[in-house]
């Protein structure tokens, strides 16, 4: 029979496994290894996605060069598919890397350019770290789109070499990404497993991570795999359908120790928006997408977390040339009360402090 949670529960363990309560992760390994991926969209109306998440894990003390010291210097974390991870991870995607490029168009273009692919090894082997600009194109056969990559061979023969984990991400600087020879970022003693064990151990990893989850939910651009059939059947009260729960995030749960928090809107605690509206009743979409007259929150509002529950939404913007925190409203999904608004106005004064910034209520 499956476990039956309350709703009350079912949030806790999710917002546990997100490592948003109160005992917060000592530093950047211990919240990227507690998350899985840290989502590296650059956007940063308020701050860059990754700074934003962790900052909203470790607090103040966090810094964004402590995370490129290490990456880059202690190489305990790395960037692939569009996420930050924890090195020690690197064994769960090597099945991944293997069938790379899934699309047959791309393999069939990847296949086409033998010589153009051992040129961009070699140039990276000689040159590396380089950004794809400084890459020559000496590509056999053109790649072909209707968008922005029309053309863009070498950061195409790049994009494929790292899926493959013959380059890799070595880390950014203010141009962007910079790609070396896989061989000199990855471990060389990383362990190797077989296919069906490391799928496994990462449907664990992702069901750690978010504490509950459907079997078959969203899978965010680039980390595609679901829960399976890994954790614990469980049914919660009012909701439709069978979860599975995590055994740690549930028995993290039971000794719940609230606090308030500014989410990014790439954060992994709100990218699916189905399991908001059932477990939390919150309605959540990022609306820089749309004409400035549709929106209901602001271009990039900030969902608001309060204990084990979505409060509202913080519409602010970084002026770093005037130096403030613009904060265009305070949107309440729930009445506040004098608690909750203490605590809100509290973390938006601590996120403007760890911007370096002065909040200014427009």
């Amino acid at each position: 029979m499956p476990l039956t949670l309350d709703r009350d529960t079912a949030r806790r363990v999710a917002v546990a496994a997100q490592l948003l309560t109160a005992q917060r992760p000592a530093d950047i390994v211990e919240a990227v290894d507690g998350l899985t991926i840290v989502n590296v969209d650059p956007t940063a109306a308020v701050a860059p996605s990754a700074d934003l998440i962790l900052w909203s894990r470790i607090g103040w003390p966090y810094q964004p060069a402590d995370l490129a010291r290490v990456e880059q210097v202690d190489r305990a974390v790395f960037e692939w598919g569009g996420f930050y991870r924890p090195m020690t991870d690197l064994p769960l995607l090597r099945p991944d890397m293997r069938r790379a490029p899934l699309w047959e168009g791309t393999r069939a273009w990847f296949e086409a350019n033998t010589r153009f692919r051992a040129d961009v090894l070699e140039r990276l082997r000689a040159e590396g770290p380089v950004h794809a600009a400084q890459v020559p194109d000496t590509a056999q056969v053109s790649w072909r789109s209707s968008g922005w990559t029309n053309n863009r061979n070498a950061q195409q023969m790049i994009e494929v070499l790292v899926a493959r984990g013959e380059a890799a991400v070595w880390g950014r600087d203010a141009k962007g990404r910079l790609f070396d020879l896989a061989e000199r970022v990855y471990p060389a003693d990383s362990p190797q497993l077989a296919d069906e064990d490391a799928v496994r151990e990462r449907a664990e990893r992702r069901l750690g991570a978010l504490g509950i989850a459907r079997e078959k939910s969203v899978a965010q651009p680039g980390e595609p795999i679901d829960v399976g059939g890994v954790g614990e059947r469980a049914v919660v009260d009012g909701v439709q359908g069978e979860w599975r729960v995590d055994a740690a995030a549930l028995a993290a749960a039971e000794s719940f120790s609230p606090r308030t928090a500014l989410l990014s809107p790439f954060d992994r605690m709100v990218f699916d928006r189905g399991r908001l509206v059932e477990l939390f009743d919150y309605e959540y979409i990022l609306e820089m997408y749309k004409p400035a007259a549709k929106r209901r929150w602001g271009y990039f509002a900030l969902p608001i977390l309060h204990g084990d529950r979505f409060v509202g939404k913080l519409d602010a913007k970084a002026d770093r040339k005037a130096g403030v925190l613009r904060i265009h409203a305070v949107h309440e999904d729930v009445p506040f009360t004098r608690p909750i608004a203490d605590a809100v106005d509290a973390e938006i004064a601590a996120l403007a402090a760890w911007l370096g910034l002065e909040p200014v209520y427009d």
